[in-house]
C-alpha cells in the first residue's frame, strides 16, 4: 500500500504573503482586513518641493526620530490647497528610507478618509509587528453628524491600549481643525454651553503633536518651482519665456501653488514633445 503524502496546504495558506515583509508601502483594504503592497510611491524628489521649507525641515526631524525607534509626534499639516502637503510626507518617507534595509525601513501605510472608522483594527494588525509604521491619510476632514473621529481620537491617544509604540499618524488637510467653520458656529450658537459643544471637536486636532502650517506662495515661489521642475526634466526653454508661459498659465487658473506649477510642466513638456516621469 502506497503511503500517503502529508497535506501541507494548511501551512501555506496561513503563511504570510511575501510582499508584507519586503515591501515598505501600503494601502490599507478594509473589507478583507489587508494591506495591499504598493510597488512604486508616486512621488517626487523633495529637492522639487518648493516654498515649504521650513515644514519640510520639522517634518523630516521628526520623521527620522521616529524611523530610528524614538519618540515622536503625530502631524497634521494643513493650509492652502496644492502646496505640496501630501507630496511632502510621501518625499519623506522615500528619503528617510534612503540608505535603509530590512526592518530598519519605514513603512508607509495610507488609509482612506471613509476608513478612518476600520483605525482600530489595523493597528492591532500592527502592533506586535517589529517595523515603524507611518500612517497617512491625505485630504481628511468630517462634516456634520460624521462621528467617524471619535475613531481617530482613540486611536491616536485614547482607549485603553493606547497608540502603538511602533505606529506614528501623519494627515493633511485644507482644515486646520478637521471641522467646517460653520459647523462649529451653529454648535456654538444652539448648545446650552457653547463652549463645551465644540470642545470635543476641536479637540482632535490636539492629539497631533506637530500641526504645520502652508500657505499661498508668492509670485517668486511659483515661478522657482517652476524652474525646478523645468531643469529636473531638462525641459529646453529659456528662463524669459519659461517665466512669461508660467504666469500666464496661473493667471488663467486664477491661483499659484505647486499643483498649479506642476500642472504647467505637464502642459509644456507636452507642448515640446518631452516625456515626463
Amino acid at each position: 500500500m502506497t503511503a500517503m503524502k502529508p497535506n501541507r496546504s494548511p501551512k501555506r495558506r496561513n503563511a504570510a504573503p511575501k510582499t508584507s515583509a519586503t515591501a515598505d508601502a501600503f494601502v490599507w483594504e478594509p473589507g478583507p482586513g489587508k494591506l495591499h503592497p504598493v510597488r512604486k510611491v508616486a512621488r517626487l524628489p523633495i529637492g522639487l518641493l518648493k516654498g515649504v521649507e521650513a515644514a519640510r525641515d520639522t517634518l523630516m526631524e521628526n520623521t527620522r526620530r521616529f524611523a530610528d525607534g524614538l519618540p515622536a509626534n503625530n502631524a497634521l499639516l494643513w493650509g492652502a490647497r496644492g502646496m505640496g502637503k501630501s507630496s511632502l510626507v510621501k518625499a519623506i518617507h522615500g528619503e528617510v528610507n534612503a540608505g535603509r534595509r530590512g526592518t530598519g525601513r519605514l513603512v508607509l501605510i495610507e488609509i482612506h478618509r471613509e476608513d478612518i472608522a476600520t483605525l482600530p483594527l489595523l493597528l492591532r494588525k500592527l502592533r506586535d509587528d517589529k517595523r515603524q509604521f507611518l500612517l497617512f491619510c491625505d485630504d481628511l476632514s468630517f462634516d456634520k453628524d460624521d462621528t467617524s473621529y471619535k475613531s481617530l481620537k482613540a486611536a491616536l491617544e485614547g482607549g485603553i491600549e493606547g497608540r502603538p509604540v511602533n505606529v506614528l499618524f501623519y494627515a493633511t488637510s485644507n482644515r486646520r481643525h478637521l471641522m467646517p467653520r460653520e459647523m462649529m458656529e451653529n454648535e456654538r450658537s444652539t448648545a446650552i454651553n457653547p463652549h463645551e459643544a465644540i470642545e470635543e471637536k476641536i479637540s482632535l486636532s490636539d492629539r497631533f503633536g506637530l500641526w504645520l502650517g502652508f500657505h499661498n506662495c508668492t509670485q517668486d515661489e511659483y515661478l522657482a518651482m517652476v524652474e525646478g521642475y523645468a531643469a529636473h526634466f531638462d525641459l529646453s526653454i529659456g528662463t524669459e519665456e519659461l517665466h512669461r508661459k508660467a504666469l500666464a498659465w496661473s493667471a488663467g487658473r486664477g491661483a499659484r501653488s505647486g499643483r498649479v506649477a506642476w500642472q504647467f510642466i505637464q502642459d509644456l513638456a507636452g507642448e515640446l514633445g518631452k516625456k515626463i516621469a
